[in-house]
């Protein structure tokens, strides 16, 4: 006599392994991207879109890590930006939040002061490393 498994236990059973796989992510993929998304929406918006093309106040951030600073061809950077002879990864990224006049000095970022929040800034750059920001 054969015993069958109901399909229901099984999607159950898929989702247990499914999640016990992403319990084994490192913090940077396991974060929230609802959270990330939110924090940048907070705190950065305003200015910012994750949409390619999409410039407007500040250019857009599609796919920075990476990026030269400075580069986007259809965007008017200041000097100082253009100028800042580096490429963003998020150690760059999470400082030049915290306080961007240290990291490039002369930017134009004005009024913004910084973020204060660790917390808010690791969730920003693990959402613009997601691979959501911008779909």
């Amino acid at each position: 006599m054969r015993t069958l498994i109901p399909a229901m236990a099984l999607s159950g059973m898929a989702c247990l392994v499914l999640s016990s796989s992403a319990a084994s992510q490192t913090p940077a993929q396991g974060a929230d991207a609802a959270a990330g998304q939110q924090a940048f929406n907070n705190a950065c918006r305003t200015c910012h879109t994750v949409k390619e093309g999409d410039n407007r106040q500040g250019p857009n951030l599609h796919r920075i890590m990476g990026r030269k600073a400075g580069s986007l061809p259809d965007y008017g950077y200041s000097s100082a930006m253009k100028e800042a002879g580096f490429a963003w990864d998020a150690d760059k990224l999470e400082r030049f939040m915290a306080n961007a006049d240290a990291v490039v000095p002369g930017n134009t970022m004005k009024p913004y002061g910084g973020l204060a929040s660790a917390d808010d800034r690791a969730k920003i750059i693990a959402y613009l490393q997601s691979g959501t920001a911008g779909q």
